[in-house]
């Protein structure tokens, strides 16, 4: 009867671990990049209302795919943020870190699904023929796709990498380099003040992208043996 009652219990637990953090990343990825390869010509917030619409009605097939794919990566995205919450939490982390990559992730997940809903209705304006609303449906494109995503993407990487680096989960120079892409992705907030400055997004978007592969096998299931009860504390007290 010992056994048997064992048996769900040791099965219960490996339920609970949750899907593969690589997956939703994988996803997350191959959606993301074809979005923005079929979306790279969009107009900058720079150039003029005829410029955009002439874009939309050039492009708009392409555009409407874009918006799709868009919206199709903010769902692996969201994901990834739940499983690393849960991933972290089960390894031990009482900190803030966790909560934070999990809201930081559905926030940026979400300004990446308006992006792509927005596109998918900039690609209908080329038929109106209205300059002023596809310069602004081109505008919100931006900002919810740009610094809107990018910022709390960056935010949901610190959430992740300052457990990493505290408790040793991978090497630290990679916990490091997340945090620098963090600090690099939350600097595209001044693209909403001047697009000269939008070269922080790229950076934070593609840079962010690899590290959170990397962290996907990285990231351990279970607390490495070398990690002592200390360094739990420290990270629990922050």
């Amino acid at each position: 009867m010992t056994t048997t009652s064992a048996a769900p219990a040791a099965l219960t637990r490996r339920r609970q671990t949750g899907p593969p953090l690589l997956l939703p990343a994988v996803a997350f990825a191959a959606l993301m990049v074809a979005s923005v390869v079929l979306a790279r010509q969009t107009p900058l917030p720079t150039a003029s209302a005829a410029e955009t619409l002439a874009y939309y009605q050039e492009h708009g097939t392409a555009v409407k795919i874009a918006g799709t794919l868009q919206f199709g990566a903010s769902l692996p995205l969201a994901v990834w943020a739940a499983i690393v919450h849960q991933r972290l939490r089960r390894l031990g982390v009482t900190a803030p870190g966790p909560g934070i990559a999990l809201a930081a992730g559905v926030l940026s997940a979400a300004a990446m699904a308006l992006c792509g809903l927005t596109l998918w209705a900039a690609s209908r304006v080329g038929d109106l023929g209205d300059a002023p609303l596809a310069r602004s449906l081109a505008d919100l494109a931006f900002a919810s796709g740009g610094p809107g995503h990018v910022v709390p993407f960056a935010v949901m990487l610190a959430g992740a990498a300052v457990p990493m680096l505290l408790l040793g989960f991978g090497p630290k120079g990679f916990a490091r380099a997340g945090l620098v892409l963090a600090g690099i992705g939350v600097l595209g907030t001044l693209a909403l003040l001047s697009t000269g400055l939008g070269f922080f997004l790229p950076i934070a978007r593609f840079g962010g992208l690899i590290w959170l592969i990397a962290a996907s096998v990285i990231l351990p299931d279970q607390r490495p043996r070398s990690t002592g009860a200390a360094a739990a504390q420290e990270a629990g007290s922050d």
